[in-house]
């Protein structure tokens, strides 16, 4: 993603967080990540110490990993954060 589409994405998903919820509010994030351990890890550390429930599950032919995160964040601007901070995550697919 360009960086311009990529703050536009920002922007809207700013906007209907603030919409959708008040917060503090349980948040779920959803990834796809190639089937390395080394790549689930990246991403467990980001989520480290938020109480975060993450369910990890490996595609059919094992090539790919979905990671299911369901946290409690505290802002839109939380939530847009972590999206940032695991985006630097080489190979991740954000849902």
């Amino acid at each position: 993603m360009s960086d311009s589409k990529t703050e536009d994405f920002y922007k809207r998903l700013k906007k209907q967080l603030e919409g959708d919820a008040s917060w503090p509010a349980p948040y779920l994030y959803k990834f796809i990540v190639p089937a390395e351990n080394q790549k689930v890890a990246e991403i467990e550390v980001i989520f480290d110490g938020m109480d975060a429930e993450i369910v990890t599950r490996d595609s059919s032919k094992g090539t790919y990993t979905s990671i299911s995160i369901k946290v409690t964040m505290t802002s839109p601007e939380d939530v847009i954060e972590k999206y940032k901070q695991v985006s630097d995550v080489e190979g991740v697919i954000s849902l």
